[in-house]
């Protein structure tokens, strides 16, 4: 549906406006989660987020692909031990891990089991649903399907930088809260790393426009 805004001088060239396509209500939110739903396997957590819905600062949308890293995993940031970067991976989990990719995109992660596993899941892309235009300003673009189809891409439109690293998952300006529905769930190999590569732990929504790369 698009919505046109007239007044009685729109027929004059220099008061023609250009029609907005109207933008969907965002969806219901389910239950906020807790800390406590990240004290499980990296495993469990990942194909558990698929449907859930990230908001910083009430901006952002349904998570639609994320990657799963255990501390066993050679690609793994924690596989060599504790560094400064690293180090909230060791903590406690239901903490945010964010660091910056090729020196260049910010990228967002969740901590996940028990403290000392420095295990965690990597947010890949969002269904865009909350604050589009706060998303859209900074991205610089309107494609609502680009907005957040990569790790970089999400957090630069949800303002995500490393200020909000070491941040707890269930405390403004985070905000996370369980799909309200079924997700059917679809795996396959992760993107953009050297080691570990046949492991089939990334997670994605079955047929989901979003992604940052089809499965």
């Amino acid at each position: 549906m698009t919505i046109f805004n007239r007044s009685t001088n729109d027929s004059h060239p220099k008061m023609a406006r250009t029609p907005k396509p109207a933008e969907a209500a965002a969806p219901p939110l389910g239950k906020p989660l807790k800390r406590s739903f990240f004290n499980r396997s990296v495993h469990e957590v990942a194909p558990d987020l698929i449907g859930a819905t990230l908001l910083v600062g009430g901006v952002g949308g349904l998570i639609v692909e994320v990657e799963a890293y255990h501390h066993t995993d050679p690609a793994a940031h924690s596989f060599n031990g504790p560094t400064p970067r690293n180090l909230v991976m060791f903590g406690p989990p239901g903490f945010s891990y964010v660091y910056r990719s090729y020196g260049i995109h910010w990228c967002v992660n969740f901590v996940c089991e028990k403290e000392g596993s420095a295990s965690a899941v990597l947010i890949r892309a969002l269904e865009p649903t909350h604050g589009l235009a706060a998303m859209r300003r900074r991205r610089g673009l309107e494609d609502v399907r680009a907005l957040c189809s990569g790790p970089g891409k999400l957090c630069e439109a949800l303002g995500i930088t490393i200020a909000h690293s070491a941040l707890p998952l269930d405390a403004p300006p985070v905000a996370l809260h369980a799909r309200t529905g079924k997700a059917e769930i679809v795996t396959g190999l992760r993107i953009g790393i050297t080691k570990a590569v046949d492991l089939p732990w990334r997670y994605g929504l079955k047929a989901s426009r979003f992604v940052s790369k089809r499965f």
